[in-house]
C-alpha cells in the first residue's frame, strides 16, 4: 500500500521517482479501507527535506498512510516559503481535537538552549501530553527524543565539548524487541548533535529501557511503554547526504567542524559517502507502523482512550 499525500506536496514527485508507492487524496478516497493517520510535528528549519526524509521511510510499509503535516502554531520559520506552509501544514490549535495513530516529533537545532529557554516550550509541553490522550504511539527524534524524555520523566540532556558528527556503530540490546524486527546485532546510525543523554540518567527514570546503544556515542533507542512512545535519538531518516550536506556548510562557513567519522571511504571528504543504515532504518520504521497497525482501534475516536 501507498503513502497518501497531496499531489502537488514535493515529496509526492520525490518518492515517485525512487519507487515509492504514492497515493493521490482522490485515489485514497476510493479504497475502502482506513489509513493509518500519521502526524509529522516538523521541527527542522529545512522543512522539505525532514518531509522527503520521514515520508520515504514511513511510505515503505504496505499499509496506506495518511501523512499530515504539523507545525507550532506561533512559531514561523524563515527558512521554508511561506506559501509552502500555507498550502501544507496545519498549526497544532488546528489539529488538537482530531486522533491520530502515530505521531513523529521531530529535531531541532537548538539543542544549546535550556528546555525553557526555547520559545515555543509552553505549547510543545501542551503537544506532549496532549499524546497521551489523542495519539496511539508516538516517537520523539534527536532533539524531539530528548524533550518527551524530560518533560516526562525529567531526564536531563547534557552538553557536549564538541559537535558528536558521524557514523556509529550501536548494540542491539534486544533482540526480541518489536521495534528491532530483523535487526542484526549491531547497525550504525548517523549522529549529529551537541548534547547527550546518559544511561544513567535513563537508568533513574521508571519505565524507560534504552534498546540500541553505542559506547560512543550512548543510547540511541529508547522505549517508553508507558507514555506509548520511543525515542530516536539519533538520525536513521538522514539522506546519503545530509552529513556531507553539515559538514560542507560549516567548513564553507569557516566554522572549525571534524570530518564526520565512518562516513567517507577512508575518512576522505573528497570521496562519495557510504550509506551504511538505510536497511535498518527501512526496518525502525516499518516495526513501528507495524506495531501501530496491529494495536491501534479501528474506530479512531478510542485512540488514547
Amino acid at each position: 500500500m501507498p503513502i497518501k499525500l497531496p499531489e502537488d506536496l514535493p515529496a509526492f514527485s520525490v518518492l515517485q521517482r525512487e519507487g515509492v508507492m504514492v497515493m493521490s487524496e482522490d485515489q485514497a478516497a476510493r479504497q475502502d479501507i482506513r489509513p493509518l493517520r500519521i502526524g509529522l510535528l516538523n521541527l527542522m528549519p529545512k522543512k522539505i527535506q525532514t518531509e522527503n526524509q520521514f515520508a520515504r521511510l514511513i511510505g515503505a510499509t504496505p499499509l496506506q498512510i495518511d501523512l499530515n503535516l504539523i507545525r507550532m502554531s506561533e512559531h514561523q520559520t524563515r527558512n521554508t516559503a511561506a506559501e509552502h506552509m500555507e498550502a501544507f501544514y496545519r498549526p497544532f490549535s488546528d489539529i488538537r481535537d482530531e486522533r491520530f495513530d502515530g505521531l513523529i516529533v521531530t529535531g531541532a537545532p537548538i539543542e544549546h538552549l535550556d528546555f525553557e529557554d526555547v520559545t515555543y516550550w509552553a505549547e510543545l509541553r501542551d503537544v506532549m501530553d496532549w499524546t497521551q490522550t489523542h495519539v496511539h504511539s508516538t516517537m520523539g527524534v534527536c532533539w524531539g527524543g530528548m524533550a518527551m524524555m524530560a518533560h516526562f520523566h525529567d531526564v536531563p540532556k547534557h552538553l557536549l565539548p564538541a559537535k558528536l558528527f558521524g557514523c556509529y556503530r550501536h548494540r542491539n540490546l534486544d533482540t526480541t524487541s518489536p521495534l528491532l524486527r530483523g535487526f542484526s546485532d549491531e547497525c550504525v546510525i548517523p549522529v549529529s548533535r551537541w548534547t547527550e543523554i546518559r544511561q544513567p540518567d535513563i537508568d533513574r527514570a521508571q519505565g524507560l529501557r534504552t534498546l540500541l546503544s553505542s559506547d560512543l556515542a550512548g543510547p540511541a533507542l529508547v522505549e517508553d511503554p508507558g507514555h506509548r512512545a520511543v525515542y530516536v535519538l539519533n538520525h536513521f531518516e538522514y539522506d546519503d547526504d545530509t552529513l556531507k550536506q553539515e559538514y560542507d556548510r560549516d567548513v564553507a562557513a569557516g566554522v572549525a567542524i571534524n570530518v564526520p567519522g565512518n562516513y567517507y571511504p577512508d575518512d576522505d571528504p573528497a570521496k562519495k559517502p557510504l550509506n551504511r543504515w538505510r536497511s535498518h532504518a527501512h526496518l525502525l520504521y516499518g516495526n513501528w507502523i507495524n506495531q501501530i497497525y496491529q494495536t491501534t482501534p479501528y474506530d479512531t475516536d478510542q485512540i488514547g482512550r
